[in-house]
């Protein structure tokens, strides 16, 4: 049922209730769910996916090969999402020590292009293991450097902003990371998936951090052609970002997205007021820190002003938009999801 459901979203399709998916890193409440220890048990995280009735699972992969693994990048470190810490990185300087060095980078040259059947295969692979051990949700593909988000891991954030001061430079810079993304969407569209997920953090909390010109000039255009590919081969194209791009929006749809994954910074109403109807809608009015830090009265609220606006719209698919850290109560969460599935029925 529940990858009949992710299907069906997927397509605008009436459904028996509203779709959901979470991203949770979550060992306690995993192990609350399924009485299962997902560190040492593999099972885990796949039951519990069926018990919180999962209709499909946010993936990417962007090929065999890490970018440290085949030339320069910057580590600007991970937070604490995970039990214990372990998903914890500390942050390693740019190895970009002028923004002379940073316009010179390309990366095509710097990191190289896999051979393409290849890269076909092994993305193939990839789905094909992935799906057939989620047989009740949809799997898909999905790239995460796609532009912002591949200079970001290149250059670090603050090379990044002071290389943006130049738009003609900087968007070489882009154009470059954009060539080596198409080789890879490329390889994508020859495979079976149906539903591709685009990441990129082309903002950060507060909107834009770079002039909305430039990103009209340099960044959409190029999600366009990284997305023509996609979709002339028959796939569905979701695009996600941290940060709020709400300003963005009708960007994005026009660049072609079929539909929008978002945090609570994007204000859910917006998005529903103009794409409930031709869009999959993915997020919600359910911020993380509400499951954390809130009364079961304040999660029931955010659920309800959430089912409210999703009632009209059929490719709403719920999901707590910022993600469900290891730190949220295991009570919250069990409140959440229960007083959620009691009132998702379409």
């Amino acid at each position: 049922m529940s990858y009949q459901i992710g299907w069906d979203t997927f397509h605008l399709k009436p459904t028996v209730r509203l779709a959901h998916t979470e991203y949770c890193d979550s060992d306690p409440i995993i192990r609350a769910v399924t009485g299962l220890d997902p560190s040492r048990d593999g099972r885990a995280r796949g039951l519990f996916n069926d018990a919180w009735q999962l209709d499909y699972l946010w993936k990417t992969n962007d090929g065999p090969a890490a970018w440290s693994e085949r030339g320069r990048t910057t580590d600007m470190g991970h937070a604490e999402f995970m039990e214990g810490g372990r998903d914890r990185r500390e942050a390693r300087s740019s190895p970009f020590k002028t923004v002379e060095e940073a316009w010179e980078f390309n990366a095509v040259e710097e990191y190289g292009l896999p051979g393409f059947d290849g890269l076909v295969q092994y993305y193939e692979k990839w789905y094909k293991e992935a799906q057939a051990a989620n047989p009740n949700q949809v799997c898909g593909g999905g790239y995460y450097k796609t532009l912002v988000s591949g200079a970001i891991e290149a250059l670090g954030w603050e090379m990044l902003l002071t290389a943006a001061s130049d738009w003609d430079r900087f968007e070489q810079v882009l154009d470059a990371v954009f060539q080596l993304s198409l080789h890879h969407f490329k390889a994508w569209a020859e495979t079976s998936i149906e539903v591709f997920m685009c990441h990129d953090d082309m903002v950060w909390s507060q909107g834009a951090f770079m002039h909305p010109d430039f990103y009209r000039r340099a960044v959409f255009p190029r999600y366009k052609q990284l997305w023509l590919v996609l979709k002339a081969a028959g796939k569905i194209v979701l695009f996600t970002s941290d940060g709020d791009y709400t300003q963005f929006l009708d960007d994005v749809a026009e660049a072609g997205a079929d539909g929008f994954c978002f945090e609570p910074m994007v204000p859910l109403g917006a998005v529903v007021r103009k794409f409930g109807r031709t869009h999959v809608v993915m997020g919600s009015a359910v911020d993380c820190r509400t499951l954390t830090f809130g009364t079961t009265e304040e999660i029931k609220a955010e659920v309800d002003a959430t089912l409210e606006l999703a009632a009209g719209c059929p490719g709403f698919m719920f999901a707590v938009g910022n993600h469900i850290p290891s730190n949220v109560p295991v009570e919250n969460a069990l409140f959440f999801f229960d007083y959620l599935s009691r009132n998702w029925c379409r």
